[in-house]
């Protein structure tokens, strides 16, 4: 069975930064892209960033680009997020999604995580 499990969310200042992780277990991770989508309050699920199989290609949504960094250790099965300079607009709920088919907006997602709460206020 394919799962995926986020941690790593909460409350933070603005300006401030978090690291999401994402376990993957049922399918072979290091052979496939992972992908991080979110949704924020009262809208619709907007793509975020993807990673390729080996952690060599990464691309990431204009509202990340700069201050979020997606990376992977595939000896450990996860798939990391580091969000650095949050903003308000950022508060979203989370969620690690893949393995990927295709790469950035339109994606398909074989699994989705549960999700994790950021939220970003003073």
């Amino acid at each position: 069975e394919v799962q995926l499990v986020e941690s790593g969310g909460g409350l933070v200042q603005p300006g401030g930064s978090l690291r999401l992780s994402c376990a993957a277990s049922g399918f072979t991770f290091d052979d496939y892209s992972m992908s991080w989508v979110r949704q924020a309050p009262g809208k619709g699920l907007e793509w975020g960033s993807v990673i390729s199989w080996d952690g060599g290609s990464t691309d990431y949504a204009e509202s990340m680009k700069g201050r979020f960094t997606i990376s992977r250790e595939n000896a450990k099965n996860t798939l990391y997020l580091q969000m650095n300079s949050l903003k308000s607009e950022d508060t979203a709920v989370y969620y690690c999604a893949g393995p990927t088919t295709g790469w950035g907006e339109g994606s398909t997602y074989s699994c989705w995580g549960q999700g994790t709460q950021v939220t970003v206020s003073s």
